[in-house]
């Protein structure tokens, strides 16, 4: 039997697992707001707003009519801005199939709840964690809708759901694993648009290699401490939902976040850079969210502060630097405890080919 998907909604990063789910064999409906962007995905087998150039499966339909677009899907994939999830799904769950798996593709934290993605859409959907999955990784979307080989996690607290949507998602450039650790693969993917602000605030100012590899080093560091306390699997970390989506979204000027912190780090006010990259930039409402989570559970995370304080605009930039580097130093006993965590531990997720 066909699976079949719905994908909401059609930006870039919808429309590229759409894609993927299409090249898969699944059969996919990706619903548009926009009549013209439906229109050109069923025409011309493109979206030119958000991927202007890249061909798009033909098998791929589009539609305006989220209820058509929900009939009968086996997965309604929500891709959609963190802070906007709420309101959205609320209007969608009625139309939902009693059995349909919810899959989160959102890397963000709710600011005023301080919820993950999955936890936001099990409370407003009413489901159990079995019906609700996370797809997080080193997923640069123009790369793979390219069809450029990548990876993701496929994170599920039911194993046989994050195995049949691990088979659904499958192609011969985008290969899924699964992982159980479903707190560890969301929080990862939120935390990282936090560091990844502050990399390209670094670029922008013109600082070089050495002080990159410091945040995205230290940065890894912060967000397994206070995910570890939140009850994530500190190994998940050190896989593709933690290190590999980081070091992606950290070095390469396609991450939207990274970008929104270089044309800070220039000297544009947060409108400004805003406007420039004219995407969502997940990291700056949740850099707040995961602040409060952090003062909440009493963990020290000073790049994440050091961000907040800059985009609250109660220090320079020149000031933010200066509190990270006269903070006291310590021992780094961190990073060699993940490692020894990794090295005992042969996850399927961790064994890349």
């Amino acid at each position: 039997m066909v699976t079949t998907a719905a994908v909401l909604s059609a930006g870039s990063w919808g429309t590229v697992f759409a894609s993927v789910l299409a090249d898969a064999g699944t059969d996919v409906t990706l619903h548009a707001r926009r009549a013209e962007i439906a229109d050109a995905i069923n025409e011309r087998h493109q979206n030119p707003v958000y991927l202007p150039g890249i061909d798009l499966p033909k098998q791929l339909r589009a539609t305006t009519d989220v209820e058509h677009a929900l009939a009968g899907a086996d997965y309604v994939v929500v891709s959609v801005p963190a802070q906007a999830m709420r309101a959205n799904l609320a209007t969608w769950v009625p139309l939902l199939g009693p059995g349909t798996v919810l899959v989160s593709l959102m890397k963000g934290i709710e600011l005023d709840s301080g919820m993950r993605m999955s936890e936001v859409i099990a409370e407003v959907a009413g489901v159990g964690p079995e019906r609700v999955a996370v797809v997080s990784g080193p997923n640069l979307a123009r790369e793979i809708a390219n069809r450029q080989p990548a990876a993701s996690v496929v994170a599920c607290a039911d194993e046989p759901v994050a195995k049949r949507l691990q088979a659904a998602c499958r192609t011969p450039y985008f290969r899924p694993y699964t992982n159980p650790d479903v707190i560890g693969c969301e929080f990862g993917g939120a935390a990282k648009n936090v560091i990844a602000l502050a990399v390209g605030i670094a670029v922008g100012m013109g600082l070089g290699d050495n002080a990159q590899s410091l945040l995205i080093t230290r940065g890894l560091a912060e967000t397994s401490r206070l995910g570890a306390t939140l009850g994530a699997d500190p190994r998940t970390f050190s896989g593709l939902a933690g290190m590999g989506d980081l070091v992606a979204t950290c070095s390469s000027p396609l991450s939207r976040n990274r970008s929104f912190g270089e044309h800070l780090g220039r000297g544009q006010s947060v409108t400004g850079a805003a406007a420039a990259i004219s995407q969502t930039s997940e990291g700056v409402k949740t850099s707040e969210a995961i602040l409060r989570l952090a003062r909440r559970h009493g963990v020290e995370m000073p790049i994440t502060e050091a961000v907040v304080q800059f985009l609250r605009g109660e220090v320079s930039l020149t000031e933010a630097t200066a509190l990270l580097m006269e903070r006291p130093t310590k021992p780094e006993r961190h990073a060699r405890a993940v490692l020894r965590n990794v090295t005992e531990t042969p996850e399927s997720y961790l064994s890349l080919p």
